[in-house]
């Protein structure tokens, strides 16, 4: 049955990718989901779920974002917060690892039993009612199932040419491959809301100053106590010779005022899919541009852990979670690591040319970052042994060599709407009275830039402030202002802060968010309104007859 499903999940993405022949033809529905992210790919289930028509329509070649590209080890906080299509997937998940022919490289006893740490179920472990914890690939495969099983279309390889208005609704997009989609609604399910600004909708980029929106947490950071250099390291090319220039990967200025708002952008990296089983491992190479003094940043920096009486360990340089059958999904840990500090500022604005590139710059720097750890002399050996058991999965991302197929898009662009999520939601100082959906994570931003500060070595930006509890995410902030857009729902970049984006923006909630608007879309459709004017009490109740939690009351 599986292989049959992996087939059909082959055919269907090789007869609707678009890019290889571009034909001119329009296809219309009642709603088009712009964006198979996790959340674009909820948003078509819950479409088909009611009985209207949708199309995903994909720049890329797979579905589900970073949950089936590396991202196995779900950040969401309190999971009891997560319902409707976003827990069905968890219990799918649990589904699949329920069946022991799903465990090719380990046991489930021995998975449960040794993985504690990153363990899974929300409840008994053994009844595996949801799992939080996956293979890219088999996560690919579920978001395949449930398209399937809607049967809604999904286009691949589609990039975004031109968007046409009428007033202020969208009539129609174009594709650079000749195709049109014409509905009657659209969701811009992307990580970088290329829809809602060709749309003409107002969205920032980077930080807003604390005193914008009455916060703490926002801006430039006076200190980044974690994710830090933890002994001092010189930054100059010459060490203590500041006219002789600053070493790679870090940026020039003192780093700003604390408190104000700038356009930087926390950090992205790959979330990495490797294993240490020798019969599903092969090796990671360097990238063709490999240069060891591009590195001489870390070097000095694990120089410095040594000089200090510190015996560096592989696990301070990144944080590997473990996932069934001996994989892991490696995530960023310390003050020089996966993230590629300050080389993402232009990717929010910028076109299909200038992304490619930052994408092959953060891949180059991961693969460089790792062969470094791996060869080079001035790491110590405890680090070389340990990081040389690492390898890509022969088994995940195929059509690229094993390498992750999604770069971690942290944030983008963030939409201004009537209702801005803050940092006064995060806390509970303020509930919003229309909601579709609950955030429960921590208010979390990643470094934003590397800097010299006092003759040393820093990085500026990371925050990690708990929430109070679980809290609502309000419907205004997933619509335009009515005068920009009246047919636009925008799930993933929703209207909110940088700090209070970075407590919401996970893939469980863009998933809540996704089914969210699409029921709002199919009821502005069926009532002929604009999306700013659907019924906020008719929405509640039918998000409560589909499972989603709406208020936090324990």
């Amino acid at each position: 049955m599986k292989t049959q499903v992996i087939l059909l999940c082959c055919l269907l993405s090789l007869c609707l990718r678009g890019s290889a022949i571009h034909s001119a033809e329009t296809i219309e529905s009642d709603i088009c989901v712009y964006g198979g992210t996790s959340g674009g790919v909820a948003a078509a289930v819950q479409t088909a779920r009611l009985g209207r028509t949708a199309v995903i329509v994909e720049s890329g070649r797979h579905p589900g974002g970073l949950s089936s590209g590396g991202l196995g080890a779900t950040d969401i906080g309190n999971k009891s917060a997560i319902g409707g299509i976003s827990r069905e997937f968890y219990a799918r998940v649990a589904k699949h690892y329920a069946n022991d022919r799903a465990w090719t490289f380990e046991t489930r006893d021995d998975y449960f039993q040794h993985r504690r740490g990153s363990q899974t179920a929300a409840s008994d472990a053994k009844a595996l009612q949801t799992m939080w914890t996956f293979e890219p690939r088999v996560a690919e495969d579920i978001f395949f199932r449930m398209i399937n099983e809607a049967k809604k279309p999904i286009y691949f390889d589609q990039r975004l040419a031109s968007v046409k208005k009428q007033n202020a609704r969208i009539v129609e997009i174009a594709m650079e491959s000749g195709k049109v989609f014409r509905a009657k609604m659209f969701i811009d399910a992307s990580y970088e809301g290329d829809l809602m600004a060709r749309a003409g909708v107002s969205y920032t980029v980077g930080r807003e100053a604390n005193a914008q929106y009455g916060e703490t947490l926002n801006g430039i950071r006076a200190e980044t106590p974690k994710h830090q250099f933890i002994v001092p390291v010189d930054p100059y090319l010459r060490p203590g010779d500041p006219n002789s220039g600053l070493l790679p990967f870090i940026q020039p200025g003192d780093g700003g005022v604390p408190g104000d708002g700038d356009r930087r952008v926390q950090t992205y990296n790959y979330r990495l899919c490797f294993t240490t089983h020798a019969q599903n491992r092969k090796p990671i190479e360097p990238p063709p541009n490999y240069d060891p003094a591009r590195y001489e940043l870390l070097a000095r920096y694990l120089e410095a852990l040594v000089a200090a009486g510190r015996k560096p360990k592989l696990a301070e340089f990144w944080n590997p979670i473990w996932m069934p059958n001996g994989k892991t999904d490696i995530n960023n840990n310390g003050g020089f690591s996966t993230d590629f500090i300050g080389m993402n500022y232009d990717y929010p604005d910028g076109d299909y040319a200038t992304r490619a590139r930052i994408w092959k710059q953060h891949e180059d720097y991961t693969r460089g970052f790792i062969h470094f750890l791996a060869t080079n002399p001035r790491v110590p050996q405890n680090i070389r042994d340990e990081i040389r058991r690492f390898g890509l999965c022969k088994d995940e991302f195929l059509d690229t060599g094993g390498w992750p197929n999604q770069l971690y898009v942290r944030e983008a662009r963030r939409m201004v709407s009537d209702y801005v999520m803050t940092e006064r939601n995060c806390r509970g100082q303020e509930v919003a009275a229309d909601s579709i959906g609950l955030a429960a994570y921590n208010m979390d931003s990643h470094n934003c830039q590397r800097i010299v500060k006092h003759g040393r070595v820093e990085n500026e930006g990371d925050v990690q402030v708990p929430p109070m509890k679980p809290y609502p995410i309000s419907y205004r902030s997933i619509v335009p202002k009515a005068n920009e857009c009246e047919n636009l729902f925008v799930p993933i970049c929703l209207s909110a802060t940088h700090i209070a984006y970075g407590s919401i923006r996970m893939e469980p909630v863009f998933m809540i968010l996704g089914e969210s608007a699409a029921t709002a879309a199919c009821q502005a459709t069926d009532d002929n309104l604009p999306v700013q004017k659907v019924d906020y009490q008719k929405l509640r109740a039918q998000l409560l007859v589909q499972g989603q939690i709406l208020e936090w009351g324990r």
